[in-house]
Order: structure tokens, then sequence, then C-alpha cells
């Protein structure tokens, strides 16, 4: 058995205005992040960590923002097709573990709907997705409230 890990790190500016999209819903708050897509800051980790433990390169790659047809994407759709190839080369998903940095809104309310949708998009289970929060102390970009990052590891095998 085939065992390989990937890393992803993703940050987007926030916002006014904008809706919030983060882990494939959308969370209730007066600033959203700005992309090219929905700039849903979770999801991307997550794409980019698995592409890169398949050796697949990174998101910028699959999905360019210079490509109209992304132009406002659902980050559901970006994951479903990374997923796709990854098991185009046999490999399965074991865990994901990811960090959302952001001062506000609080996220943990709504990690449960977060592990849910990503787990149905993915085809694995919940309890295989790991979500946690933090904020920077009020340090830096996020802790200015100027924008979010995230952080993910992932686990996928190959028999």
């Amino acid at each position: 058995m085939k065992i390989r890990t990937g890393f992803g790190y993703d940050v987007h500016q926030l916002r006014a205005g904008l809706p919030f999209w983060l882990g494939g819903i959308q969370v209730p708050h007066t600033h959203g992040a700005l992309g090219h897509s929905d700039a849903d800051v979770l999801i991307h980790v997550i794409c980019d960590a698995l592409l890169g433990a398949a050796n697949l390169r990174d998101i910028g790659f699959h999905f360019p923002d210079t490509d109209p047809q992304y132009k406002g994407i659902d980050s559901k759709r970006l994951l479903a097709e990374v997923v796709r190839l990854l098991h185009e080369r046999g490999y399965t998903i074991s865990n994901i573990d990811s960090t959302i940095c952001l001062e506000q809104p609080k996220v943990n309310p709504h990690i449960p709907a977060m592990q849910r949708v990503l787990a149905e998009v993915m085809g694995i289970e919940a309890d295989d997705i790991s979500i946690k929060a933090t904020t920077t102390e009020k340090l830096g970009f996020v802790g200015r409230q100027e924008g979010v990052a995230a952080y993910a590891s992932v686990l996928i095998m190959q028999p």
C-alpha cells in the first residue's frame, strides 16, 4: 500500500458585502472572501493538499483564475473534480486535518455543517475531516480582520 501526505495553505482578502463561503457553506457575516471563484479558503486548501499528495501540482494549475469558466464557481465543484482526479489514479482519501485562521465570525458553531457538506462532496465520512478554528490574537492581517487564512494536511492511500 502506498501512503502519501499533502499540505495546503491559502489566504483571501475579506471585503464588506460579499457572501462568506467557508467549508462549502455560506457563513453569515458582514464580510466575505474576495477571489475569482467563490473564494472558499477551506476548500481551496483541501484541494491543494490533495493535489499535492498525489503530485498533481496545485489548484491554480487545474483551475486558473485567468480562465473565465471558473469566475464565481462554487468551490465544491472544484473539490469534486480534484477527488475525481485522485480516484482516476487509484487514490482514496484517508483523512483531512485543517485549521482556519479568522478573528470573526466565530467558526466553531458551523464546523459540523461544514464536515457534512465536505464529506458528501468527497464521498468520505464526516469523522475523517477535522476542522479547527483559531484567531491570531489580533496580530497580522487576520488579526486586523483584513483576511482569512487556512491550512490543511491530508493522507491519501493507494492499494
